[in-house]
């Protein structure tokens, strides 16, 4: 396969993950913003949320003061913004419309109708008038394309591309979901018994974000700690959305796809996944869950540059 095909399709699957994952980082704040707190704790979460996302420089620049309007305007609509769900989705479709010979026709369809509707829905303003509706619109959509890509594309080089971009932004932004609660606070704060019921609200917000409440209740049957969630979200290899699983697709996919140069990229992923895989809550909580995540996010990075460098159309 032509590298530039490769990239093309590479990017296409993260851009269609980042976009639901940015609705399911927001979905959590806009959810937790309805438990009564001091100002000063609203504002300090979707700083985080910013600061995690690697935004609150550029949204400092633009706007100034934080509001809770402002932060989702900047994440959803803003052309300006890379990242903002407006422009993933637009990326998305233009990475499409770029190999659409590889794409099946229904593949390209559902990307191309995605975008055509996006812009319907944030000219009707259902964003100001119910934000969790338009979320679950995004992850609707980020599911259709998944589930048209399972069931139509031949699995070939071309669908290992697309399986491999989503998983490594799966990883990253299921990192990022997670950190953001525990960004600023240290473990001691976090493992405090008495912030467990005022926090239950947060944790269920959190767990029905990464679709995950259910499987939460299946797998402990007891009360919600936030242990046990990092536990599910980190290390549980059957967990869709977990750093584990999304890390056993990365190898499989990686295999899948190896050349001549890729060694060293299989080995790096696999010390990776080899972290995760052998280690438990317990010994990742003593060296601290923010350090753990933060290190865990830097190797993601570090991972996407070895795939463009080994694979894909090599940076600028």
């Amino acid at each position: 396969m032509l590298s530039r095909t490769a990239d093309h399709l590479f990017w296409m699957a993260r851009y269609i993950e980042r976009a639901e994952n940015t609705a399911r980082m927001l979905d959590v704040h806009v959810q937790n913003s309805m438990v009564p707190q001091p100002v000063e704790v609203a504002e300090r979460g979707w700083r985080a949320l910013l600061s995690i996302s690697e935004l609150l420089e550029a949204f400092d620049h633009k706007y100034g003061l934080l509001s809770r309007r402002d932060v989702l305007d900047f994440m959803v609509r803003d052309p300006d913004n890379p990242s903002s769900i407006l422009a993933c989705i637009e990326q998305a479709r233009e990475n499409a419309r770029a190999v659409r010979g590889t794409l099946t026709t229904e593949v390209w369809e559902t990307q191309n109708a995605t975008w055509l509707e996006l812009k319907e829905k944030l000219s009707s303003g259902v964003l100001e008038q119910d934000p969790a509706q338009f979320f679950e619109w995004v992850k609707f959509r980020s599911h259709l394309a998944r589930g048209v890509i399972q069931g139509t594309m031949l699995r070939d080089e071309a669908w290992n591309f697309l399986q491999l971009g989503a998983s490594l932004e799966r990883a990253d932004n299921t990192a990022r979901i997670l950190d953001v609660k525990f960004h600023g606070a240290s473990d001691k704060q976090i493992s405090d018994p008495l912030r467990i019921p005022r926090d239950f609200y947060y944790w269920a917000a959190l767990l029905r974000s990464v679709s995950g409440f259910e499987i939460y209740r299946k797998v402990y049957r007891d009360v919600i700690t936030p242990e046990r969630v990092a536990e599910l979200l980190m290390l549980h290899p059957d967990m869709p959305r977990s750093l584990l699983a999304c890390m056993d697709d990365v190898m499989f996919q990686l295999s899948e796809i190896r050349n001549d140069v890729s060694a060293d990229t299989e080995r790096f992923a696999g010390r990776l996944h080899a972290q995760l895989k052998f280690s438990r809550i317990e010994e990742i909580l003593d060296s601290g869950l923010h350090t753990t995540l933060t290190e865990f996010l830097e190797n993601i990075y570090e991972l996407g540059n070895r795939i463009s460098r080994d694979f894909l159309v090599p940076l600028a």
